[in-house]
């Protein structure tokens, strides 16, 4: 057996439930909490730590980036099947 069919075998087969299985969690849990507030939603100002709305996310909530795509994809196929 060719040794770079067998790297391309190798790699594939473990690809593909990583793949798999991070498609699986964007779809149960699209949402993951939010890494500047760690899930609190408030963040403090640099000067006089002030507490504050965090910038990047609601309510301490953001997007998984596998979801994002998956939500432009279908906006996309949504938009152009009309």
């Amino acid at each position: 057996m060719d040794p770079l069919l067998a790297l391309a075998i190798t790699l594939a087969a473990i690809l593909t439930p990583v793949t798999l299985g991070y498609a699986g969690l964007c779809w149960v849990k699209p949402f993951t909490t939010c890494r500047r507030c760690a899930g609190t939603g408030r963040t403090t100002t640099r000067v006089l730590r002030r507490p504050r709305a965090c910038r990047r996310c609601d309510r301490g909530l953001r997007l998984r980036a596998g979801r994002w795509i998956y939500n432009q994809f279908a906006r996309l196929h949504r938009e152009s099947t009309r």
